[in-house]
């Protein structure tokens, strides 16, 4: 959101209700008069007519749709208040058994009038990008899930069972008794999953370089020391959060994440229910991930877990492990801490993991060796550890004087 400014200094209130084809606009004074009628502006013209119709002194609210920010990127340098009103809430607060577009642009209007439009942080460009990005690879797993269970489908339809080569053995296939539209389902279906698990590479490898990047790169390296945090889950954290510094504390995320618990009290009646799943569903996602993995990575997390589960069964206690999980990441982002809970070695092996799931263009021209330690001087490790002992392995990372020298050589920021 642009910055409020004066309510004196507004002279009209706009309100924005965005479709795939058009814009229903409208605009009132203070006094809710009408300024500008209800009408429909297409989306092909809209640039041209806020050029020649906004201007200082105008306050906008738009509602959240799939295309704001296209529409809020044209608006915002043109007036002096932007407010993106968050969708679901505005029903809520003005719910009416008549809906029409017109309807809908004199709530939203009434709402900003009188300042009670429940806003939403406006995201930056970069945020947007990671965000999409997060969004487009999650529809490559989804589409990628519904060609598999077309072939398991296939599978079940002949009672076959799966092949020791895989889902993908191609030869195993034509070796099957199918009829000529079943084998070219197969092979069909073959051709789309291989072309799918390429893009997802594709978009791994990008996010991989966000990850260590000039924008994320400090951030990721914070929730990377973590256990159970892996690239594509860290960068789906940090697309979610934006910035850390618009939570005030560690409850205000965990509420935005819908992890909070809900309550219900009314008169002698209290009852505590399940989470509210208020927030972002796919910070949520990434947390349970991560919870599960954190449970098998680490032994302090596996027996928090299990003290949980104990009382509250597998599902609440691993929704509680993820919960604080993001109390912890609110901490190190926040604070730029390391974990409080991981010595040393703990960190060295976090961080030597990371480098091995990364490929050799994201490590910026460093060995897994060298980039475990890069990372560990990120997060102000400043002892220098150079061996360790991990599964009865002994572990090995570069020392800091070799990672300093290639760095400055490879001209990498320190």
């Amino acid at each position: 959101m642009n910055s409020p400014g004066n309510t004196r200094d507004i002279q009209r209130y706009i309100a924005l209700d965005i479709h795939k084809e058009y814009v229903m606009l409208g605009a009132m004074k203070a006094t809710q008069e009408w300024v500008i009628r209800p009408r429909r502006v297409e989306m092909s013209h809209f640039r041209a007519w806020a050029a020649n119709n906004l201007c200082t002194g105008d306050a906008v609210v738009i509602e959240t749709t799939t295309n704001v920010w296209d529409i809020y990127d044209i608006v915002a340098p043109l007036v002096t208040r932007t407010v993106v009103a968050h969708a679901r809430a505005v029903r809520q607060i003005a719910e009416a058994r008549v809906k029409t577009d017109t309807e809908d642009i004199k709530r939203l209007l009434r709402l900003l009038i009188a300042d009670i439009v429940p806003e939403v942080w406006v995201p930056p460009a970069h945020v947007r990008e990671l965000r999409g990005m997060i969004a487009y690879r999650n529809r490559m797993v989804k589409t990628g899930a519904m060609i598999r269970n077309r072939l398991h489908s296939l599978l079940h339809r002949h009672n076959l069972p799966l092949a020791e080569g895989g889902l993908t053995d191609q030869k195993w296939w034509e070796a099957q008794a199918l009829n000529t539209l079943e084998r070219l389902q197969v092979r069909q279906e073959l051709a789309l999953l291989e072309k799918v698990e390429q893009n997802k590479a594709e978009l791994d490898l990008e996010l991989q370089k966000m990850s260590v990047g000039e924008t994320w790169g400090r951030q990721a390296t914070r929730i990377l020391q973590l256990p159970g945090l892996g690239v594509v889950v860290t960068m789906t954290i940090l697309g979610a959060i934006g910035d850390i510094r618009r939570f005030e504390d560690a409850k205000h995320l965990v509420g935005y994440a819908g992890l909070g618990a809900g309550v219900h009290d009314s008169g002698k009646e209290h009852k505590d229910k399940g989470i509210t799943k208020s927030g972002r569903k796919e910070l949520r996602w990434a947390l349970v991930e991560a919870a599960w993995r954190a449970i098998r990575m680490s032994e302090l997390w596996k027996q928090r877990y299990e003290e949980l589960k104990e009382r509250k069964g597998p599902c609440k206690a691993i929704v509680a492990i993820a919960r604080k999980l993001l109390v912890a990441i609110w901490h190190v982002l926040s604070k730029e801490e390391t974990d409080c809970n991981a010595s040393e070695e703990d960190l060295a092996w976090k961080m030597l993991l990371w480098s091995w799931s990364l490929g050799d263009e994201a490590r910026l021209g460093l060995t897994p060796k060298q980039f475990a330690k890069y990372s560990l001087l990120r997060l102000g490790v400043q002892s220098d550890v150079t061996s360790f002992m991990r599964g009865k392995v002994l572990r090995r990372i570069a020392p800091t004087g070799e990672v300093l020298a290639r760095a400055a050589e490879l001209g990498i920021p320190t």
